[in-house]
């Protein structure tokens, strides 16, 4: 529930960003100079790529949660090892067959989107999270073609 909130919030400051970029935006256009001409320009073209970015953003975090949902529904999310570290990553020593196991169940199946989510969450839990979002996006994406 709490991340619901942070996304709520994040759209209010969106919104409040754009309102405020826009209206910064005709005031620079008022002023008339050359100088206050671009920063209006900027202003309006800067704006929307933030927006786009945060919305894809929020748009993958809402994937990424429906698709960790069923997977825990079902009872299909990875087995945590008995030992992490404080920060709830996985040893080092726990990493390599973990990911190797996980990427081996890929490579049988790599039209099933559960196996590579399973194999995003392990990549979370590993810190390597770059990997982790590739996965996870390509979960998303698979489980999107077979509806």
């Amino acid at each position: 529930m709490t991340s619901r909130v942070g996304v709520s919030v994040m759209g209010g400051a969106l919104l409040l960003y754009i309102l405020a970029t826009v209206w910064l935006a005709v005031m620079f256009f008022a002023v008339g100079t050359p100088v206050s001409i671009g920063m209006g320009i900027a202003l309006i073209v800067l704006a929307p790529i933030g927006a786009w970015a945060l919305i894809r953003e929020l748009l993958f975090g809402f994937a990424a949660d429906r698709l960790g949902r069923t997977l825990d529904a079902e009872g299909g999310m990875p087995e945590a090892p008995d030992e992490l570290m404080p920060s709830g990553r996985l040893r080092r020593e726990d990493v390599e067959p973990l990911v190797a196991q996980y990427s081996e169940a890929v490579d049988a199946a790599p039209q099933d989107w559960r196996r590579h989510y399973r194999l995003g969450v392990v990549f979370d839990a590993a810190g390597q999270r770059k990997d982790a979002r590739a996965s996870i996006r390509e979960a998303i994406r698979l489980s999107r073609a077979r509806a």
